[in-house]
């Protein structure tokens, strides 16, 4: 037998010399040359061996440390394995764009839904729900669309010194309601409707909205913000209701300093005063033409009627289209996409609005786009409620008119009555 048949088949008889240098391992047989049926893979017929078996010696390997490319080959710093040369590096992978792009969108939307419900719930718990209508009795049946009440009052709450005589708001203590503006919301376009505060209502029966006592209706005729001074907003709606024969759905109200914030908070309102006027009770002192308003001078405006013949009727109009003016300019995306301005006005808003507790979010949201709708004609209307004249200074309705406008404001049509 020669040297290839004895060392090539691993006998156990004789080992070359080399090999003496560490013990042996068994080294694993290559499939090729596994033994199935007693006959080696690559074995002919005649007990040859299309490849002989290569133990490894002859290269000066040590059993279990693999080859050149094996598993087990130890590379060097230099970047040469022990083995022999170092095996070609595979190129890299291209990116995934794909992937890539999917992942980023997905952990867009995962941002921004957490951060529009965090917003959501923030928002939702700073609304000062302190109106309860259910306290209001007799109501009568509620109508197609949405009808809310806004008011303005002249609480001074929390206001210092400085900030009244900043304000020109005086000091007089308790609230009355400065303005008064029903807000439907429908189908066929919106409406804004003023009640002048002078305007000459019945003081219907009601119920206490602290003592729960029941006063009944004696027919005392009275102004209209009288209601509320005597027992605030459920009276108020009570009496608007009873007055009018509309369903109110909803209520807003917010004071002097809240308003003022407001307005600083968005930056200003723009408006366009077509005559210039003064006025010392209010602080007004206005040029005519386009200007930007801050929170005082915005309060300013909105308060003034003695320099004005018109008195109240030229001061609610002015009211509306403040209010028109500066829902318009908040909506802007310049302050929704602006989490820097965004954010301050809606703290100062919701700080300072008092609603009723079945006032939602959405409401009131509602209610902020319809007041912007208004603006600038189109399929939304501004007006007085209709008045036929006075008496002993205070405005008398027009009965046929308010009949029609409300029953218009019911079925949710087109408002086809005018006002003053």
């Amino acid at each position: 037998m020669d040297d290839r048949d004895r060392y090539g088949r691993g006998s156990e008889n004789a080992q070359p010399d080399g090999a003496r240098v560490m013990p042996h391992v068994q080294r694993s047989t290559p499939p090729s040359q596994r033994q199935y049926g007693g006959q080696q893979q690559g074995q002919g017929y005649d007990g040859g061996y299309d490849t002989p078996y290569d133990s490894g010696y002859n290269t000066g390997q040590v059993y279990g440390q693999g080859g050149p490319s094996g598993p087990g080959s130890q590379r060097s710093q230099g970047g040469q394995g022990t083995g022999g040369p170092r095996p070609t590096a595979r190129p890299g992978t291209p990116p995934n764009w794909r992937r890539r792009i999917k992942i980023g969108a997905l952990v867009l939307i995962i941002v921004i839904l957490g951060t529009s419900i965090g917003t959501y719930f923030w928002a939702d718990g700073k609304l000062r729900r302190e109106v309860d209508l259910s306290k209001v009795i007799d109501r009568p049946a509620s109508g197609k669309g949405t009808n809310y009440l806004i008011v303005g009052s002249d609480s001074r709450d929390g206001m210092s010194a400085a900030d009244k005589k900043k304000l020109h708001t005086g000091s007089a203590e308790g609230k009355r309601t400065d303005s008064m503006i029903i807000l439907h919301v429908g189908d066929h376009g919106d409406t804004m409707v003023s009640l002048p505060r002078d305007s000459n209502v019945t003081i219907p029966s009601y119920k206490g909205s602290s003592s729960g006592k029941l006063y009944p209706n004696t027919g005392r005729q009275t102004k209209l913000n009288a209601a509320y001074a005597e027992d605030g907003p459920e009276l108020l709606v009570r009496t608007v209701e009873y007055n009018t024969g509309l369903h109110i759905d909803h209520y807003a109200e917010i004071g002097f300093d809240g308003f003022a914030s407001i307005v600083d908070a968005v930056g200003g309102v723009q408006l366009d005063i077509p005559q210039a006027f003064k006025d010392k009770d209010s602080g007004a002192d206005f040029p005519a033409g386009k200007q930007t308003l801050n929170g005082s001078q915005a309060l300013a405006f909105v308060r003034t009627r003695h320099a004005f013949a018109a008195s109240d009727l030229q001061r609610t109009k002015n009211q509306q289209k403040f209010l028109s003016a500066l829902a318009s300019q908040t909506a802007t995306p310049s302050t929704i996409l602006n989490p820097f301005k965004l954010y301050p006005v809606m703290g100062a808003g919701l700080d300072t609005v008092i609603v009723d507790k079945d006032m939602s979010l959405w409401n009131l949201a509602s209610m902020f786009w319809a007041m912007k709708g208004v603006q600038g004609g189109g399929d939304g209307k501004q007006m007085n409620m209709p008045i036929s004249g006075s008496t002993g200074g205070n405005l008398v309705w027009d009965k046929t008119k308010v009949k029609q406008l409300v029953q218009e404001l019911k079925d949710d049509d087109t408002v086809t009555v005018s006002g003053n």
